[in-house]
């Protein structure tokens, strides 16, 4: 189970790269705005992604199923193994 959860993360890291760069832009368009509101949420988000490999469903995971449920469909989008 070991290797499948370093599979597992690798893809999360794989899936939230082009997420950040795009929240990076949403939070530039923030900042340029001034939008204190906005610029709180795209933090948010950016951090929620960031820690989207600490999750504690991977490291409980037991068996694939479980591992497959971890994916976290409201921060990555739809999950690759549904």
């Amino acid at each position: 189970m070991t290797k499948a959860k370093e599979i597992f993360k690798d893809k999360i890291r794989e899936v939230r790269k082009p997420l950040l760069e795009a929240e990076d832009v949403t939070y530039m368009k923030a900042l340029e705005a001034d939008d204190s509101a906005a610029k709180t949420a795209s933090v948010n988000a950016k951090t929620a992604l960031r820690d989207a490999t600490d999750a504690s469903a991977i490291s409980s995971a037991s068996d694939i199923a479980a591992l497959k449920a971890a994916w976290d469909t409201s921060v990555l989008g739809d999950s690759p193994y549904a």
